[in-house]
């Protein structure tokens, strides 16, 4: 079949087809969004489909089983090698039919390979014949200049388009290395502020010791100055008195000291906390709020071309910044909404 037509037939079609997806997405959000891949208003896809349809199945147009089952292999497969090579090429999944029953890969399913079928018997039964007589009127000479424009416009289009998606893939990545910085930070506070809890715990323990001992100094002393009242009877009541005061006010003054010592060490370690958080937070503050604002505008200031992209493919799925892109896409719906 004549080259010049197939070119012809793949850009018209690929704008036709950009129109059904413009108009399927008008219905279903009730306002326009370019749902194509490139920004111009053209789908290589579907200008690629329907040519090679075109260009193999035309001798079997008239056997209706025949140009329908091969219309569904063919689709399925340009559809499948197309998802995957984007995938592998982009490291993002721009389409996902992985909820569909019998798909392969969330690449292609079955459902949508048999409506492609159908579409391509009604195109090249009823729409074809239509669009090849309509492109006969064009000169050659103006087919050929308008061939050259389209183009051109067209892989400026897609280097355009390739550099903005690699750029977001930038992105992401530049909004992944600060959300693991701040969880690194977040992580070091945490191991500071345990380490001198547990040291606290450590001088608490040992102030609890030293009281304990006191206390069972105390009890032994007194157990010795009864037992000493015991055997010595004969002593009289005023010296016994004195002297178990004196036990005593010794224990008693040995213990305060204890207790002292360690409401001391507690203030003293509750202070150190303070001043360790204090430091911590003086340190740290000025770090989580650059790294915040630095996230905070990669997700926000989304250039035009990443943020059509995001819109015109709502199950895009990155394979290496998951979390990062479902960030950045709430963010452009949210621009949207106001």
């Amino acid at each position: 079949m004549d080259i010049y037509y197939m070119i012809l037939y793949f850009f018209v079609y690929g704008f036709l087809g950009w129109c059904a997806e413009v108009g399927f997405a008008a219905v279903k959000e009730h306002k326009f969004v370019n749902r194509g891949f490139l920004n111009g208003p053209i789908c290589p896809i579907y200008g690629v489909g329907v040519t090679i349809v075109i260009a193999f199945l035309t001798p079997y147009k008239d056997n209706l089983i025949l140009l329908y089952i091969s219309s569904v292999i063919l689709v399925t497969l340009l559809e499948g090698v197309t998802g995957w090579a984007m995938d592998k090429i982009f490291h993002n999944k721009w389409w996902d039919y992985s909820k569909q029953p019998f798909n392969i890969g969330g690449y292609v399913c079955l459902i949508f390979s048999l409506v492609w079928g159908i579409a391509c018997v009604a195109i090249m039964d009823l729409v074809h014949p239509l669009i090849h007589q309509a492109l006969t009127f064009i000169p050659h000479t103006l087919g050929i200049v308008l061939m050259a424009v389209l183009g051109i416009a067209m892989f400026a289009d897609l280097y355009v388009t390739a550099s903005a998606i690699f750029k977001f893939n930038k992105r992401l990545a530049s909004m992944e290395k600060i959300a693991g910085e701040l969880h690194e930070i977040s992580d070091q506070i945490g191991e500071d502020i345990y380490e001198t809890v547990v040291a606290a715990m450590e001088k608490q323990e040992v102030s609890r010791q030293k009281l304990d001992v006191a206390a069972a100094e105390w009890k032994e002393k007194t157990q010795e100055a009864t037992s000493g009242l015991l055997e010595k009877t004969q002593e009289t009541a005023s010296g016994l008195f004195e002297k178990t005061q004196e036990t005593a006010s010794g224990l008693f003054e040995k213990t305060q000291e204890t207790a002292s010592g360690l409401f001391e060490k507690t203030q003293e370690t509750a202070s150190g906390l303070l001043e360790k958080t204090q430091e911590i937070s003086d340190e740290m503050r000025s770090r989580i709020g650059d790294l915040k604002t630095r996230y905070q505008d990669l997700s926000i200031k989304t250039p035009k071309v990443s943020r059509r992209l995001v819109k015109a493919f709502p199950k895009m799925e990155s394979r290496n910044y998951k979390v990062q892109l479902e960030e950045l896409r709430k963010k452009v719906n949210e621009r949207r909404r106001k």
